[in-house]
């Protein structure tokens, strides 16, 4: 595996802090959250929904709800193409702007909303060129159509007239990601990307972002819930929960010694293919993590997790444990690692 560590960040999350203002207080979504993203490596960062995944990308984006999200604490390093490191924590937004779709891309979730309905998908896709590139406006078509060419879009030409209802949802996933590709970024953050996508689609997605990874050496983070994606796609894997990371490792690493009772528990979770049980006439059943993801209105005192932890003693209820060592380059936020360990 590359050791992505001997090359500089080329994102460097520090102590990241989120607000949200609602008409019951101040809540904090994103607690301290620190992650680093080299060139060319994939940094999965998973959880279940409500667990802060999605909140870290758009705060690295700046694209927070005006007025309601702001960004508290911390710093978000991103060094750009000419070498310089930014805090985009402190840009005015006329440098968001530039840095936006440019050195940083983003693809959402659903693409059906994130695609405009009245616009042809090539005029989507153009868009980009002439606004970071300068290109004209036959330049950005034409460049259009390479990048719908490039994710193996058929017949590209004739694709780039189409409005998005006309595409399926596969298609429509790889516009946007001829989108976020369009000016070459150093980074591209995918907000799951493949969730809505059936598992034969999901998987050519993943195949694509792969090998466009190779070719441009884009360094990615992931988000997602989906442990099957993050085998197939991570080399570093960050777990979530309650606005935190409990577990950073190496992909291998966590999944041969997940040491956090969360991501054991979400590792549990997935579907085995169990054919003794199956031939005894038995139906495998899935097991779930008890209880419900932490409400950050109401947090509960110490680790996050202790509601929901079978391991739960008094001493995890009285502070927030920290980030404790459990190999090199593999920690988990868990002050009884070690006791469960094996």
């Amino acid at each position: 595996m590359t050791d992505f560590a001997t090359q500089p960040p080329l994102l460097e999350i520090k102590d990241l802090v989120t607000e949200f203002r609602t008409e019951s207080g101040t809540v904090r979504a994103v607690k301290g959250v620190s992650l680093v993203v080299h060139p060319g490596e994939t940094v999965a960062v998973v959880g279940e929904s409500g667990s802060g995944k999605s909140v870290t990308s758009l705060s690295v984006m700046r694209l927070l709800a005006k007025g309601v999200g702001s960004i508290a604490g911390g710093e978000v390093l991103f060094r750009g193409r000419d070498g310089t490191v930014r805090d985009l924590a402190q840009q005015p937004e006329s440098v968001m702007r530039k840095i936006r779709g440019n050195e940083i891309s983003m693809i959402f979730q659903e693409p059906m909303t994130s695609l405009n309905p009245t616009q042809m998908v090539g005029a989507q896709v153009a868009e980009s060129a002439r606004l970071h590139q300068g290109l004209s406006s036959a330049a950005a078509w034409q460049r259009a159509i390479d990048m719908l060419a490039l994710v193996e879009i058929p017949d590209p030409k004739r694709r780039a007239t189409n409005y998005p209802h006309q595409m399926s949802g596969g298609m429509r996933q790889r516009v946007m990601i001829a989108m976020a590709l369009t000016c070459n970024p150093a980074l591209l953050i995918a907000d799951e990307p493949t969730t809505a996508l059936d598992v034969t689609v999901q998987l050519q997605i993943l195949e694509l972002m792969r090998r466009l990874q190779r070719e441009i050496g884009m360094g990615i983070l992931f988000i997602t819930h989906n442990l099957g994606v993050v085998a197939e796609i991570a080399d570093r894997v960050e777990v979530m929960y309650g606005g935190r990371i409990v577990e950073s490792a190496p992909v291998r690493q966590l999944f041969a010694r997940p040491s956090h009772p969360y991501t054991r528990g979400l590792l549990a979770s997935m579907p085995v293919m169990d054919h003794a049980a199956r031939a005894r006439g038995e139906e495998p059943r899935l097991k779930a993590i008890p209880g419900s993801v932490v409400d950050p209105r109401r947090p509960p005192p110490g680790c996050d997790f202790n509601p929901r932890c079978a391991f739960v003693i008094d001493a995890c209820r009285a502070a927030v444990p920290p980030m404790l060592p459990v190999e090199p380059s593999h920690s988990a936020r868990c002050i009884r690692w070690a006791d469960l360990d094996g």
